[in-house]
């Protein structure tokens, strides 16, 4: 007679998940970013994209178009229909500064202005147009006696778009 094998079917037992090295680590972790979540500050600009859709008869024209054409060679500010003062590029840098003031001059003829569009050309680099726009929103001046820059608001409302 043959020898049947007969061999034992174990039935093996899933292991027991042990979690606590996991839970200690959340329990550091979980205070940890909630505690530095507090000081980290994101700045976010609002930005007003142009729409092609309304009524022309609605609107009223504004009196004043405030725009600044971000060009390879320079800095230009214009009125919607002509440009009215160009500012070329120093030592390959843009002249935020003389543009940032010319640009509070027409504030302080137009107190109500907010708006103001910022134009550019396809190959200009985004920290240039990031840097253009903080000039358009804010000029930092010295005041007075007092030596620290303070900030005075220009056109806060910027609408972007390709330059013609």
């Amino acid at each position: 007679m043959a020898r049947r094998h007969h061999y034992k079917r174990y039935v093996k037992e899933a292991p027991e998940l042990n979690i606590t090295t996991f839970l200690n680590l959340m329990v550091v972790l979980v205070p940890f970013l909630l505690i530095t979540a507090v000081f980290s500050r994101i700045t976010i600009l609002e930005l007003n994209l142009p729409t092609g859709a309304g009524d022309a008869s609605k609107v009223d024209k504004p009196k004043l178009t405030v725009e600044v054409v971000v060009r390879e060679k320079g800095l230009e500010i214009g009125n919607g229909k002509t440009i009215l003062v160009r500012f070329p590029k120093v030592d390959d840098q843009y002249d935020v500064r003389t543009m940032s003031e010319y640009l509070l001059k027409i504030k302080s003829k137009y107190l109500d202005k907010k708006d103001a569009t910022v134009l550019m050309e396809p190959n200009i680099e985004y920290q240039n147009l990031v840097l253009v726009m903080d000039a358009v929103r804010v000029a930092e001046v010295v005041q007075g006696d007092n030596p620290e820059l303070q900030e005075i608001e220009l056109f806060p409302n910027i609408s972007i778009g390709d330059a013609p």
